[in-house]
């Protein structure tokens, strides 16, 4: 792995050479900001195309490299924020914790491992899944006020926490990020799905997107890294850095 910026780092031993990075490595390059509110972070891969997923799943258009990071970047989380469909779509499993982490977790005042945050509106959720019965951490559910009760109920039953984050049945993404920041969790993490970032886009609660460009080309149409409705004016983001293995860029993008 090279690390093409920024340039002011490239007389550093990790940044000097083609070679694979440690964790610990990467974790320095990653790390989140010294901030006390919720930064919110996301985590995505695409093709050349646009395509955020192959066959319907994100691993296709992944490589080694990209799943260190995805590791690394889990590491360094309090939470995890995922979507409903996702974790369908990707047999979602709890977070576990690693060794490579621990010291730098026990440092910060964290957990083992991060928490799993979903959001669903309907909470039409498989809670027998061993992402809910079965965590290191217990799994949370963010959902709206008038989510049906039934199934709020479930979810308790099978030992995850509700968060409620709107008046409706739809989920605030701003609402979440602070219900999730007043929960104890400052570094947040975002693995999608696109509509998931969409919306946390839309609501202009985004801080960082990690975002690793895959060289693939795909074409049909699968979907792009964000979806729903576009923004009345586009966000500017500056990059923070940029890194290289095999072709794949490993882009680090932070709101202006």
């Amino acid at each position: 792995m090279r690390r093409l910026l920024p340039v002011t780092d490239l007389t550093t031993p990790a940044a000097a050479d083609d070679r694979e990075w440690t964790l610990q490595e990467l974790a320095d390059a990653y790390a989140y900001p010294d901030d006390e509110r919720p930064w919110l972070r996301a985590n995505m891969v695409s093709t050349l195309d646009g395509a955020a997923q192959h066959d319907g799943r994100s691993q296709g258009i992944s490589c080694p490299a990209d799943m260190r990071i995805f590791g690394t970047l889990r590491g360094l989380a309090d939470v995890v924020v995922v979507g409903a469909e996702t974790v369908r779509m990707e047999s979602y499993r709890p977070t576990r914790a690693r060794e490579a982490f621990a010291a730098r977790r026990e440092a910060a005042g964290q957990g083992p491992a991060p928490a799993v945050a979903v959001v669903s509106a309907s909470l039409d959720l498989d809670f027998s899944l061993p992402l809910f019965v079965s965590p290191l951490v217990p799994t949370l559910v963010v959902t709206g006020a008038t989510a049906p009760t039934d199934r709020v109920r479930a979810a308790r039953e099978a030992g995850a926490e509700v968060l409620f984050a709107g008046d409706g049945a739809a989920v605030d993404p701003a609402r979440a990020v602070a219900a999730l920041g007043r929960r104890g969790f400052r570094r947040l993490l975002t693995e999608g799905g696109p509509r998931l970032l969409g919306r946390f886009v839309a609501a202009g609660v985004l801080d960082e997107l990690c975002l690793t460009v895959s060289p693939l080309l795909t074409a049909g149409d699968a979907q792009r890294i964000a979806g729903g409705p576009a923004v009345a004016v586009p966000e500017r983001f500056s990059l923070i850095s940029l890194l290289e293995e095999a072709g794949f860029l490993f882009t680090r993008y932070g709101k202006i």
